[in-house]
């Protein structure tokens, strides 16, 4: 009798994958101590800027009275942050495909 515990929904999908991806031809690395560092710094500036961006929202919503101005700037607020996170994923896909460069 083996100790092996029966593998989960989860576990048989992520084989799965890794499977079709090692028939494409998709390899995968690790990542690098220098790509980690570039990693982390990305989001501590993406952090930085989405703070700063809430802190700048919010001091525009206390000044603003109108329903149809706040919704406005809402709208503006979201999709700022939607930029901001769309710019750190493409940065951090970007460190981690220079690996293979």
């Amino acid at each position: 009798m083996t100790d092996e515990r029966p593998k989960s929904s989860y576990e048989i999908a992520m084989d799965r994958l890794k499977k079709r991806d090692a028939e494409s031809g998709i390899e995968e690395r690790p990542t690098t101590g220098e790509q980690k560092a570039a990693i982390a710094e990305a989001r501590s500036l993406h952090a930085a800027k989405t703070a700063e961006l809430e802190i700048l929202h919010r001091s525009k919503m206390a000044s603003v009275f109108d329903p149809p101005e706040r919704e406005r700037l809402d709208a503006e607020y979201r999709d700022e942050l939607r930029r901001l996170k769309d710019d750190l994923e493409r940065k951090v896909d970007r460190i981690r495909r220079a690996a293979g460069d």
